[in-house]
């Protein structure tokens, strides 16, 4: 049985238990107008609403006309994207290792330049580079006026995260680029057996519940992987047990 069949009978199981499966989608490292983002954009006009993660001090003026005439809603990716992790440690640009006072500055900076540049299309939810985070920062998000959080992987049932007022925090499941192998798209069966281990995970409740989420880069996206989008939104689209979340919906 192929994945696709596989995945859609996972979907199938939700609908005969009365449920839904939601979904949503984050693209990072948004910058600046590209062919490559300009596909993305493309797949979301018929897609679902997308949310772009934009990093605030490398933005050019010229991707913001494009987001005002598309289907997207920015979000804040770090501030400049740089490694400030020690020696050794893995790559951070808000590592709990890094000064107090300049990661409150970068945020703060980093959320004012897209408030202007982006006004409406802007939601403030910080999406870490690297998906990573110190957890010295987290509880005072909510105070730099960011409202939600996005990082990665599930998280299991028997350790939630800790639950802090005004601030909703929903990671990413799937991320199909080999990152240490030459940047490349994994392939169809192992986007979509990651997203049915979720979906199977959320369903049997031994993952905190939130929608599935997808993670791309459309910098290192090549036509297979934008051939698999275009197909994995169609028939999630059109089965009555899925449905994709707006990032509107997702951090309310």
């Amino acid at each position: 049985m192929s994945a696709w069949a596989d995945f859609s009978n996972e979907l199938d199981r939700w609908g005969d238990a009365g449920r839904v499966a939601t979904f949503w989608w984050r693209d990072d490292d948004a910058a600046e107008p590209s062919p490559a983002l300009e596909t993305l954009l493309a797949l979301a006009k018929t897609g679902p609403r997308l949310g772009l993660a934009v990093i605030p001090a490398r933005l050019q003026p010229d991707l913001i006309p494009l987001v005002a005439r598309a289907h997207c809603t920015v979000l804040q990716h770090g501030f400049a994207h740089l490694n400030h992790a020690g020696e050794g440690a893995k790559a951070g640009e808000f590592p709990a290792s890094r000064p107090l006072s300049d990661r409150l500055f970068d945020l703060s900076e980093g959320r004012e330049i897209l408030q202007e540049a982006f006004g409406d299309a802007f939601l403030p939810v910080f999406v870490p580079p690297w998906n990573r985070i110190g957890d010295d920062l987290v509880p005072i998000l909510p105070g730099q006026g960011l409202v939600g959080l996005s990082t990665s992987n599930p998280v299991p049932e028997k350790a939630p995260r800790p639950q802090i007022a005004g601030l909703c925090w929903v990671n990413c499941h799937c991320d199909p680029i080999a990152w240490k192998k030459g940047r490349v798209f994994r392939g169809a069966d192992f986007a979509l057996t990651e997203i049915i281990r979720h979906l199977d995970a959320r369903r049997r409740g031994t993952v905190t519940e939130e929608p599935t989420g997808l993670l791309t880069h459309h910098l290192v996206h090549d036509r297979a992987m934008n051939d698999f989008l275009a197909e994995f939104f169609a028939l999630t689209q059109a089965h009555p047990a899925a449905r994709w979340l707006a990032p509107e919906e997702v951090f309310a």
